[in-house]
């Protein structure tokens, strides 16, 4: 795009074209021919340059789930910006991030107290691998250093979390993974699956896969084992019923630390205040991130057991029990717009409210069952996922077509993955906004075939 092209789409003016930003996870030059702009957000719409309003169909990158432009959010980060831009938390602290923590702990399941903060979900992985290391190395099993992840399986950008990952893309460019690293099976079978609602009835016996990669490499050899309690990034991927309870008897069976990637199904996605407290399984660590701050400022981080936590604050008290952490971690604004984020989920109980309306959710997303090219939906809590049918020899671009066409004639903002549309809309969407999102995913469907 050209300056002058610039002008007409109602940007200002500047040195620089589109060229200069090397966009992540985009086609850059198939993006810049016709790019996908917003400059302004409120509720669960976005806004183009030129005023029209756009549905956001995915809560921004799953992390919008109080809606955007919420007032007390806005508000604390710039009161907080004034008081205290920044202050270290290596061997120093600030009041916000003791208090975020404890209140991130009141929220987690039985015993996970403990909280360490990171900057994003991909730092929240890489984190609990370390702790899970070192953990068992604390306790004299240092022979526990093979990690178990999960085909399909998404946790961030970082070597550990492309190691444990398990979709092929954000593998193949970047040489030698982490070495120890195993894989289960994924949990999807269309054969078997299609069209469910919530779990699906088939699967739970895939998690007795783990006791085969127990035989093969040893228990005392496993540090941990790693899953998304739901696999979103894939194409949402609910457990099929019974599945995560089973990987949580395996793992405690074995001295095996189960992590439970919680960066999207954490902070009401799934109707709960994480996904554990739905499935009623309580792993030894949660990662979590995004909706933490409902996208407003970078935050993730680590909820960790008693356990592990206790496993460390051995030996001399002046000693550093753990050589991790970020200069950012904990940072005052993301403090600060946490606490504000905790209480709009508090006061407006909306992890209640997304409990309460995933039916409705549910019926409206079905609905599209009947048109061409959708062969498969799942739902559960207050995310959905439709299937297309792919391109023939061009697997990926139907979906990538529906994404374009989606913005630039329906004004509606969805996610793809693979020939996979998923909506993960804001907590807060109403009935009126939940029929506008599907009657413009329905028009789009309709269009592209």
């Amino acid at each position: 795009m050209d300056l002058a092209t610039e002008v007409d789409a109602g940007f200002e003016p500047t040195p620089n074209n589109l060229e200069a930003f090397f966009m992540p996870f985009t086609a850059n030059r198939a993006f810049k021919k016709r790019p996908r702009i917003v400059n302004r957000a409120e509720g669960v719409y976005y806004f183009k340059p030129d005023g029209t309003r756009v549905i956001d169909g995915s809560a921004g990158l799953w992390c919008c789930n109080a809606g955007h432009g919420r007032k007390p959010i806005v508000e604390a980060i710039q009161a907080q910006a004034a008081e205290l831009d920044f202050a270290p938390v290596f061997q120093f602290g600030h009041p916000k991030a003791f208090q975020l923590a404890s209140r991130i702990a009141l929220l987690a399941p039985g015993s996970l107290d403990h909280v360490f903060f990171a900057n994003s979900g991909s730092e929240s992985i890489d984190t609990a691998l370390k702790i899970a290391l070192a953990h068992h190395r604390v306790k004299g099993e240092a022979s526990r250093t093979r990690l178990i992840g999960r085909e399909r399986g998404y946790h961030g950008v970082g070597f550990g979390g492309i190691s444990v990952g398990g979709i092929v893309a954000n593998r193949r460019m970047f040489g030698a993974m982490l070495p120890g690293v195993d894989h289960l099976p994924h949990t999807y079978d269309r054969s078997k699956q299609a069209f469910s609602r919530g779990e699906p009835d088939w699967g739970a016996h895939l998690a007795d896969e783990l006791e085969r990669l127990v035989a093969l490499h040893g228990a005392d050899t496993i540090a941990a084992v790693v899953v998304e309690p739901m696999a979103g990034s894939t194409g949402v991927l609910p457990p099929p019923k019974g599945y995560l309870k089973r990987l949580r008897e395996i793992t405690a069976k074995h001295g095996i630390l189960l992590i439970f990637d919680e960066v999207i199904t954490g902070f009401g996605r799934l109707g709960a205040a994480f996904a554990a407290e739905r499935f009623g399984v309580e792993p030894d660590m949660i990662t979590f991130a995004k909706g933490v701050t409902s996208g407003t400022v970078p935050m993730g981080g680590v909820v960790v057991s008693k356990a592990i936590y206790d496993s460390f604050m051995q030996g001399p008290e002046h000693i550093i029990e753990l050589f991790h952490g970020y200069t950012y971690s904990a940072h005052p604004l993301a403090c600060a717009a946490g606490l504000a984020t905790l209480d709009i989920y508090r006061d407006e109980r909306l992890f209640e409210r997304a409990a309460a309306i995933e039916g409705t959710f549910a019926d409206k997303v079905f609905s599209l069952k009947d048109l061409p090219l959708v062969e498969d939906i799942r739902t559960i809590g207050l995310v959905g996922a439709i299937d297309l049918t792919p391109i023939p020899g061009s697997p990926g671009l139907r979906a990538l077509n529906a994404l374009e066409r989606g913005f630039h004639e329906f004004d509606v903002m969805t996610r793809v993955t693979g020939d996979t549309i998923a909506i993960s809309p804001p907590l807060t969407i109403t009935d009126a906004e939940m029929d506008e999102l599907v009657d413009k995913l329905r028009r789009l469907i309709t269009a592209i075939s």
